[in-house]
């Protein structure tokens, strides 16, 4: 039988604008429910960033703490927090997010152009930020913004070897103004220069490039990650009323590739984590 389906939701990110995107889940509340409505639609992880009593994108310590109690109270979703912030955030809060002590934190392979900005994620910051995951027992996915980052887990794993729980999961985050474009061809390109010690991977599409990658990936049997942070509409001009449809349509592409979605407890055994 083909693999289950790992699906990552992504529901807030640091970039949109409530003003802009009202649908966008902001506060606590919203996201736990956004949370609960797509476990119930077919994903099993939430990559989370949280704002601020005015909307705006947070580090705050006790924000992160709570943002982790209730979701692990309202779901079984792996809780995977976000180590990238915004662009602006300084490199010692990054590492703060620790904390929080979440299932699973995200650990971006190298510097990248974001748009009109810079995402610093420089060398020692990586070493740092890996050993302490490895220390405090937090299972990272590694971000590859570009194919350089893919060199730069190589020589990570090589110098400080295998992460907590021995399993080694990256995403794809393609299509990104700055870094690889969201294509077949490109992630053909970085799937195949994956060091060995990698036991799974997946693959997201932002903007336009959403609907490409995320077919180009089933086709290569990798996994999926969807939602708000990284695209607004389901078509041109028709924008996305809800974290939970992209969730159901990466459901529904899955299917068509023979693939259901796993549940949480197959996403904890696939990134080597203790049952909930």
């Amino acid at each position: 039988m083909p693999e289950p389906l790992l699906i990552t939701v992504a529901p807030t990110g640091a970039e949109s604008a409530k003003a802009d995107v009202p649908q966008l889940p902001t506060t606590l509340e919203e996201l736990v429910a956004t949370a609960v409505e797509c476990e119930a639609a077919g994903a099993s992880m939430i990559h989370v960033h949280i704002r601020d009593g005015e909307h705006q994108p947070t580090l705050d310590g006790q924000r992160l703490k709570d943002t982790v109690a209730a979701l692990r109270e309202s779901t079984d979703l792996v809780v995977q927090l976000s180590t990238g912030g915004s662009v602006h955030d300084p490199l010692d809060l990054r590492l703060r997010v620790l904390d929080a002590e979440p299932d699973s934190c995200s650990l971006t392979m190298g510097t990248t152009n974001f748009g009109d900005d810079v995402f610093s994620n420089p060398w020692p910051f990586i070493c740092e930020l890996y050993q302490q995951t490895q220390d405090r027992g937090v299972v990272p996915e590694f971000e590859l913004f570009d194919l350089g980052h893919v060199a730069s887990l190589e020589r990570l794993l090589g110098k400080y070897g295998l992460p907590y729980g021995g399993k080694v999961h990256v995403d794809f985050v393609m299509g990104v103004p700055g870094g690889m474009p969201g294509t077949a061809a490109a992630l053909v390109a970085g799937v195949a220069a994956l060091p060995a010690e990698v036991t799974s991977w997946s693959a997201t599409g932002i903007g336009r490039t959403t609907l490409p990658v995320m077919l180009a990936s089933l086709a290569q049997g990798g996994h999926l990650r969807v939602g708000m942070e990284d695209v607004l509409t389901m078509a041109k001009g028709v924008p996305v009323e809800s974290n939970r449809q992209l969730v159901e349509r990466a459901v529904e592409a899955g299917r068509v590739a023979q693939r259901e979605p796993m549940d949480g407890a197959g996403a904890r055994a696939l990134l080597g984590l203790t049952p909930a």
